[in-house]
C-alpha cells in the first residue's frame, strides 16, 4: 500500500485529489493539510510514502516543505504540483529535493503514474516543463542578491533583511539598487514582479 499525505489549501481541490486517489486499490490518503508549515509534523506522525504539494500553500510555499520533509523524512518523496509551469519553480523543487513537479490541468493518470514512480525511486517531470526549464535564460542575479529580492517579496524590509542576514541595511539598500538595475525594472515591486515571471524567485 502506497501511503500518500496532500497538501492543498484549497478545500474542493484537496477532496477532489482524495477522491482520485482513493480509487487506486494500493492507494491510501493517510495526511490532508492545507498549509505548508503543517507538512513536516503531519508526515512525522502519519510515515507517508510520498507526500503531493500544492506549491503555492499558506505558512510555507510547497517546495520549501518538500525541502524540509527531505530533511528530517528522506524516504518520503514528493511531488509539487503547480497552476503555473516557471522554469525556475522547476529548478527550485529539484534543489530542494522535490521527485516530481507536474502542472494541475495535467490528465489525472499522470499524477496518479508519477506517485507510482516516485515511490519506485523514480522522478516524474511534466516534459513539456522540463523543455521549458532548458531553454530558459538563466537568472542575471547573484545568489546574495537573489535572496534579498526575494526577501523583499515577502515584504520584509531594508531593515529586517539587513538583520535577517547580517548586513548593514546600506549594503541591503545597494544589492537592491543593483537587482532593479540588472532586471531593467523600474523599481523594487517592478523587479519582484519580474523576477517572478521568469521563474528566478
Amino acid at each position: 500500500m502506497i501511503r500518500i499525505l496532500i497538501a492543498e489549501d484549497m478545500l474542493m481541490l484537496r477532496r477532489a485529489l482524495v477522491s482520485l486517489l482513493e480509487l487506486e486499490a494500493d492507494f491510501s490518503v493517510v495526511a490532508e493539510v492545507e498549509a505548508g508549515d503543517a507538512v513536516e509534523q503531519r508526515a512525522l506522525a502519519t510515515r507517508p510514502d510520498v507526500a503531493v504539494l500544492d506549491i503555492d500553500l499558506p505558512g510555507m510555499d510547497g517546495i520549501s516543505a518538500a525541502a524540509r520533509l527531505h530533511e528530517t523524512l528522506p524516504s518520503c518523496r514528493s511531488i509539487i504540483l503547480t497552476s503555473l509551469g516557471r522554469p525556475g519553480n522547476l529548478r527550485r523543487a529539484l534543489e530542494a529535493h522535490a521527485s516530481g513537479f507536474l502542472v494541475k490541468d495535467a490528465d489525472p493518470h499522470q499524477l496518479v503514474a508519477a506517485i507510482r514512480e516516485v515511490v519506485a525511486g523514480g522522478r516524474a517531470i511534466d516534459p513539456q516543463l522540463a523543455l521549458a526549464t532548458l531553454e530558459a535564460v538563466s537568472s542575471p542575479l547573484t545568489a546574495r542578491e537573489s535572496e534579498v529580492l526575494r526577501l523583499a517579496a515577502e515584504g520584509e524590509d531594508v531593515s529586517q533583511i539587513a538583520g535577517r542576514l547580517f548586513l548593514s541595511t546600506g549594503t541591503v539598500r545597494n544589492y537592491l539598487a543593483t537587482v532593479v538595475i540588472k532586471l531593467g525594472a523600474r523599481n523594487r515591486v517592478d523587479a519582484v514582479r519580474i523576477a517572478r515571471q521568469s521563474g528566478w524567485l
